[in-house]
């Protein structure tokens, strides 16, 4: 009974309704579960966007309703462009201004050079400030503009984490001796221009020929038989792509298939989806979170941990809608982990990643990991200097309780893993390259990872 009192109490200051004979994680859809957010935070932020100034807040919440009004074609992101801009923006480069057309002309310039392809939510399209679309940090990660492009440092490649060599089945990366990567899909509700997998994810650009993982049981298949055979691999991350784009009867398969091999004791769902469509996880006719929880519970029964892992770069990113569908996990038992990149006037600065980190914590998403922007090609003007991420980390640690402080980490070119970045061999500022050895990973090679050129000292950038 008192911990039916003490759960009652916690609900009660939640503003929830609970009764004792109640699981947390039963009715998932039911609104009750869900503390009401104060009037003056609901803000119809997408109303700004003159389409959907009459869109209704349950609209906007219907995950079908995203999607089929997500932008996946340069000619449908031009064409939103011309209808949201105003009339001059603000340079990025200049003390000045230019028009709307000159800023469509640099976007439809940048798209023809860039790895990525085009897919944008309303949820990321109307967090962007349109009136300073040039400096915007949500802009900057998924629309490229042509003239802030940089020199590509002749040390990038596609596939820089080398992922396809280390892969003994088809979609399938073994890396770590307990621990694979487990590629489901190869599409995403948004795509990221720093994507590290440019070579696989997204539909085929002018720049890159993707080499796709298709959402197909027999794709699968020879995966789940590796794992199966493999039993020093206790660890799964399904990944790809994102596995928000996994029908829900395709995660259930996943989830289940994996927690029924017996040495399986930790799977991590990847997804940016509470970051770019947290409506779908509020949406009661969605089965997508449903599966989620299930597998998340069923995980708990066997004493196998399950976690989601998502990705929020800055704190503009996190809405009232991005709070609730948090909230909602997080009553229903779903443990969530956040993965940030650290990217060149994004979030490249203390007090940016400080807010950040804090608003995560508060949301009971655990800021797990911040990455030094992998080395792939296209995306220089999002890469920033290993002595960037050296100097947050300085500044953050010891300012954020110790749990709630990521790991701060360079996943090394060649395939050397995840290692902190503090603990380089040597670092030369001059010419921007830093050594690292990964002895647990790829004994005593040598990984070297290279600041961007436009970083470097005057005289050091033509190496």
């Amino acid at each position: 009974m008192q911990r039916v009192y003490w759960r009652s109490l916690y609900r009660h200051q939640l503003g929830i309704r609970w009764h004792a004979t109640t699981s947390p994680c039963t009715s998932l859809d039911d609104s009750r579960h869900l503390p009401s957010a104060a009037a003056a935070s609901r803000i119809s932020y997408w109303k700004r966007i003159p389409a959907w100034s009459e869109v209704t807040e349950s609209e906007f919440i219907d995950y079908k309703w995203q999607m089929k009004n997500s932008l996946q074609s340069p000619k449908a992101l031009l064409n939103f462009l011309a209808a949201v801009l105003p009339s001059e923006i603000r340079s990025s480069s200049t003390q000045g201004y230019v028009t709307r057309a000159e800023f469509i002309a640099d976007v439809a310039t940048g798209m023809r050079k860039a790895p990525m392809a085009v897919r944008l939510t309303p949820h990321i399209l109307s967090l962007i400030n349109w009136k300073e679309a040039y400096s915007d940090p949500i802009r900057r990660q998924f629309i490229p503009i042509a003239s802030s492009f940089k020199p590509d440092h002749p040390q990038l490649q596609l596939d820089s984490l080398h992922e396809t060599h280390d892969s003994p089945v088809k979609g399938l990366v073994h890396r770590y001796p307990d621990k694979v990567l487990f590629l489901a899909t190869s599409v995403c509700p948004v795509y990221c221009r720093f994507c590290t997998r440019s070579y696989s994810v997204g539909q085929q650009t002018e720049t890159v020929s993707k080499k796709r993982f298709l959402p197909l049981q027999k794709y699968w298949e020879p995966m789940f038989e590796y794992i199966t055979r493999t039993p020093e691999v206790t660890d799964v991350v399904v990944s790809g792509g994102d596995t928000f784009f996994l029908e829900p009867s395709q995660l259930r398969e996943i989830g289940n298939t994996l927690l029924g091999i017996d040495h399986i004791r930790r799977i991590r769902f990847a997804s940016k989806g509470l970051s770019v469509c947290p409506s779908r996880i509020l949406d009661p006719n969605d089965e997508w979170t449903r599966a989620l929880i299930e597998i998340s519970n069923r995980g708990r029964e066997k004493g196998k941990n399950i976690a989601l892992h998502t990705h929020f770069n800055h704190p503009q990113e996190i809405s009232w809608i991005t709070e609730q569908a948090a909230q909602k996990l997080f009553l229903n038992a779903v443990t969530i982990r956040n993965q940030t990149v650290l990217l060149n006037k994004v979030n490249n600065n203390v007090p940016t990643m400080k807010r950040l980190i804090r608003k995560l914590a508060d949301n009971n998403i655990q800021p797990y990991y911040v990455y030094q922007g992998d080395m792939v090609q296209g995306v220089e003007d999002l890469r920033t200097p290993l002595r960037d991420i050296l100097h947050i980390e300085s500044h953050i640690r010891g300012t954020i309780a110790g749990f709630m402080t990521p790991s701060f980490v360079v996943d090394l070119p060649g395939g050397g893993g995840k290692r902190l970045a503090s603990t380089f061999e040597s670092y030369d500022t001059r010419t921007g390259v830093s050594r690292f050895l990964a002895p647990g990973v790829k004994g005593n090679t040598v990984h070297q990872y290279y600041d961007p050129l436009w970083s470097l000292p005057e005289g050091s950038q033509t190496l």
